[in-house]
């Protein structure tokens, strides 16, 4: 039975979200559509710029996304504290260049000016749309309304873009949020659609990778002190490149709940991981890998097989089964589903002794 969103989001609580929209059509969100022969592969910049945009307004960190032929993933952290700490006229301008209005757009004005000191002055507009601006739900909306607008408008069509609502679980501790990236990042991989992640478009970890090397060759390139026409435009590209990435929150920042992981080793993890995948066998994982795994209490004898069938093991919550029974209480509910999955994606093998809750698995 479909549930209240309240139940897995807190919007005035720091969280960490999954969420997951498809396209409800036979038609393609982006990629090769063999039935009409047309390609919307252009459409991937779209999904990549407009959460890009989003992720500037609304009070939410970025840490993984992807791009497919017909969904899209983007995994997130809430930030209702950094909404909170805004002002009314910073309120006011997110909000007005979320909504510019037709004069805006044809003008070339970033918002509506008129608008923006109607609400800047208006304390419960301010109110209502600072509460707007931390909601997972209102991103999304944001998010899949105007792609759906450009699909059709491109298709010469009208009607309903995607599925009824979009999907959203709640990561509830950093092994469930280290799973949930790979899995997320891994997508172009496990649908044979890319063999590397040098070839993985459109995902996070390709982003966070090209800017990585891009750093590796600035340095190179930055001991050039008349570098040439050629040159410069090598530099131009990989300043390109490490630009990409800033919208994302850097893996081993200050503010990352990953604490324990730099990039590198993220990189190696989720290469060695779809590897795996591909072979179809669990594969023996490096000592270095499985250390960093083992501090997060994950069980890395079965992470590569654990991550492959993440989209099936948890539904509305995915940690710890203590975790997970937490948040069941602090919501008022009994038990959520994935208390078995749990088991399996972590080393602990914690029992679950409730029996309410083991006969419901």
């Amino acid at each position: 039975m479909t549930q209240a969103r309240r139940v897995i989001v807190s919007p005035n609580e720091v969280g960490v979200y999954h969420c997951v929209s498809r396209c409800v059509r036979r038609a393609y969100l982006c990629g090769f559509d063999s039935y009409s022969g047309k390609n919307y592969e252009h459409r991937r910049r779209w999904v990549r710029d407009r959460l890009k945009e989003l992720s500037g307004l609304f009070g939410v960190e970025v840490f993984s996304y992807a791009v497919m032929s017909n969904h899209l993933h983007v995994v997130l952290r809430t930030r209702p504290d950094w909404a909170d700490s805004w002002t009314n006229d910073q309120v006011a301008e997110r909000w007005c260049r979320l909504f510019r209005g037709k004069e805006a757009i044809r003008a070339g004005r970033p918002y509506d000016e008129q608008k923006y000191n109607q609400v800047r002055n208006d304390a419960a507009r301010i109110q209502l749309y600072r509460d707007r601006l931390k909601d997972v739900s209102w991103l999304m909306r944001c998010l899949n309304e105007s792609l759906a607008r450009r699909a059709n408008a491109e298709d010469r069509c009208s009607g309903r873009f995607w599925e009824g609502r979009f999907k959203c679980q709640r990561l509830l501790d950093r092994g469930a949020i280290l799973a949930c990236m790979a899995y997320v990042d891994l997508n172009p991989v496990r649908a044979r659609l890319a063999d590397r992640l040098e070839e993985s478009e459109f995902t996070s970890v390709f982003d966070r990778l090209m800017a990585n090397r891009a750093e590796k060759r600035l340095g190179l390139l930055g001991n050039i002190e008349r570098p040439t026409s050629v040159q410069q435009r090598e530099i131009d590209k990989e300043l390109k490149w490490k630009s990409e990435v800033q919208w994302l929150l850097p893996i081993d920042g200050a503010e990352s709940p990953l604490t324990g992981i730099d990039e590198e080793y993220y990189f190696s993890l989720v290469e060695w991981t779809g590897k795996m995948i591909r072979k179809d066998k669990p594969g023996f994982i490096p000592a270095g890998i499985a250390g960093v795994l083992d501090r997060f209490d994950l069980d890395a004898a079965s992470w590569a097989q654990n991550v492959q069938s993440y989209g099936t093991l948890f539904h509305r919550v995915a940690g710890s089964v203590d975790s997970i029974l937490s948040q069941a209480k602090k919501t008022g509910q009994n038990w959520f589903r994935g208390m078995k999955s749990s088991q399996h994606l972590y080393r602990s093998k914690v029992p679950v002794v409730q029996s309410a809750v083991s006969q419901r698995q």
